[in-house]
Parts: C-alpha cells; structure tokens; sequence
C-alpha cells in the first residue's frame, strides 16, 4: 500500500476515512434510506433501485487506471453538498416531499464522497456518480405519466405481432383478449417494472465502452425503444399462457416473473448489437480503435 500511495497518492487512510464519513452521512439521513430500500423492496415498479449500486460500482470499476492520475484532493465544496443536503431534507419533510428528502440523503452522502476524493476524481468518475440519482424512488405522478403511452403502445405491438403469429386477438384499450380471455397490459407485465432498469442497463452499456458522446446519446434515448421491443418480448407469451384455460395461473406468473428479468441481458445484446451494426455500417461510434478492433 505504501507504493501504491506513493506513486498514486492513494491510500488506506483515504479508504478509512471515506467509509467513515459515508457511513455517518448515511446514518444523518437514516429515516430516509431506510424508505428507499422500503419502497425498493416492496414496489415492484422501483425495484431497478437494486441495480444502482452495482452499476455504480462497476462503472468506477471499469475506469481504474483514472485512479493514477487523479489522486485525491480533499474539497470544501464535498462539505457544503453535505450541508445542502441536510438542508434539503429539513425543508422537503416540513412540506411534506418525499423525493426531496431522498434526494437530500443521496447528496449528503454523495457530498461525503467529494469531500475526501475531491472534484477531479468526480470528474473522472462522473459516470458513476450521476447514476446514483436513480437511487432517489421516481414521484408517482411522473411514473403515471411515462407508464400510460408505454403501456398502450406495448398493448398495439403486441395485438400486431400475435395477429402475425397467428392468434385471433383483439385490443381495447389496455385489454388483449385472446381465447375470449381479456387480458391486462397492466397485470400481464406492466411496462414501467422494466423501463426504468433497462435504461440503467442502456446507461451502464453506454459509458461501460469508449463510444462517442452522440453515440452514448443515441443509446439512452433508444432505451424506451428498447423497453417496448422487450416487453413485447415478454408479453407475447406472457398473453399465450394466460389466455389459455389449461395453463395453470401459477405458470404464467412464474414466466410473467422470469422473463422480467431476462429481459436486462437481451437489452444489453440489442443494444451492443445496434453498435456493432453502425460499425458493420462503417459509421464511427467509438472514440478510438480498441486493439480487439485492429487488424
């Protein structure tokens, strides 16, 4: 460790002292991550909040040899975030706002972090660090707002590609019914379960590779595209089983289950193979050749 913080300027008083103040920022907003994992545990809808942390921690992961140019430089401005924070959470619960409280949690404990890293090192890892936004549970009204023309566009795909498939369906609303079965969008597989993980998994994709920033744009902003394909994907069968009488309600929850969640490793092969097919294009997308690109 000694060579390590001589040549780099890291060390283990650093990892001490920033476990110290994350723990003693996380233990100030206590009420409130105790909500977050509540909400995350129990919504099914905000249950992408798990992937945060991993994603965070894989993003720093993948940037590490930025740890050799960026040692750490104390900041006063990490100790007025933290500030901010607290503040923000006083005044978010005297008006009663939820996700100013939460966010006040997530700054105060970012706010720790670039106290004893300092900016340059944010600036590195910023990737990593905007991410943890996504830790702060998404506003009712806002999820109600991106769910209704999520879930009536995933209801019109699906009726076309049973019809394709051969089905006789019919669509009212929300409602596909097959077999003389309606069945719920929204009870069969409520788009915004997934939505908002698949764009954790279109951000991590994103700036997981050295793509070029109009690239990276295009990525996230087909990330609802991507959904839609995906819940298609999941709900096609999903309407097969529970439109069918003989199939018991456990299998087709079962599946409903399952397939939520493969459908984040089929997100990232869709997206790694829109790039793959721009560079087949000879369209440009990363910012330089990776040597398993060289001939």
């Amino acid at each position: 460790m000694g060579m390590i913080e001589s040549r780099y300027g890291w060390g283990i008083r650093h990892m001490v002292l920033l476990v110290a103040l994350v723990t003693a920022a996380i233990y100030a907003g206590q009420d409130q991550w105790r909500d977050i994992l509540m909400i995350a545990s129990r919504d099914e809808e905000a249950s992408h909040i798990f992937l945060v942390i991993p994603i965070a921690v894989w993003l720093v992961w993948v940037r590490r040899i930025r740890f050799r140019r960026c040692p750490p430089r104390p900041s006063w401005l990490g100790v007025a975030m933290i500030v901010l924070g607290y503040l923000l959470m006083l005044v978010s619960f005297r008006q009663a706002f939820q996700a100013g409280m939460h966010g006040g949690a997530v700054l105060m404990v970012v706010g720790a972090i670039v106290s004893v890293v300092g900016t340059q090192v944010v600036a590195n890892f910023f990737p990593a660090v905007a991410i943890l936004v996504l830790l702060v549970p998404i506003p009712g009204n806002i999820r109600l707002a991106i769910a209704g023309p999520l879930q009536n566009a995933t209801a019109r795909v699906t009726t076309g590609t049973l019809e394709i498939m051969g089905f006789y369906v019919e669509r009212s609303g929300n409602l596909v019914n097959i077999n003389d079965m309606p069945v719920a969008v929204a009870e069969a597989c409520n788009g915004m379960r997934m939505v908002f993980a698949l764009v954790l998994v279109a951000y991590a994709f994103a700036f997981s590779v050295p793509l070029k920033n109009s690239v990276r744009l295009m990525v996230l902003l087909l990330s609802p595209v991507a959904a839609i394909i995906c819940n298609v994907l999941r709900l096609a069968p999903t309407v097969i089983l529970y439109g069918d009488a003989d199939v018991p309600r456990s299998v087709a929850d079962g599946f409903h289950d399952m397939a939520g969640w493969l459908m984040l490793p089929v997100a990232f092969l869709m997206l790694l193979g829109i790039t793959r097919a721009l560079r087949w294009a000879m369209v440009p997308t990363y910012r330089f050749t990776l040597a398993s690109q060289s001939s």
